[in-house]
């Protein structure tokens, strides 16, 4: 999946992952390959991207929103 996460002033991560795990506010959830379009606002907690052959990536965050669709995942961040 194409995986991109931006601050207001920068961008954190913009590259390949085939797990990414968000903190909902209805808690955890975990988005991979090929999943159904989605729209959910993220509550304080971390952000994990998991990609083969490279270390897992960890971001904290305090709030957010994900969209994803057709394997494309934005995630807007503070």
């Amino acid at each position: 999946m194409n995986v991109k996460i931006i601050k207001p002033d920068t961008t954190l991560y913009e590259g390949q992952a085939t797990l990414v795990q968000l903190p909902g506010t209805g808690g955890l959830f975990e988005i991979m390959e090929n999943h159904a379009p989605i729209i959910s606002s993220l509550t304080e907690g971390s952000i994990r991207l998991l990609s083969e052959g490279e270390a897992e990536k960890v971001y904290e965050i305090k709030a957010g929103v994900v969209k994803g669709q057709r394997n494309d995942i934005l995630i807007l961040v503070q």
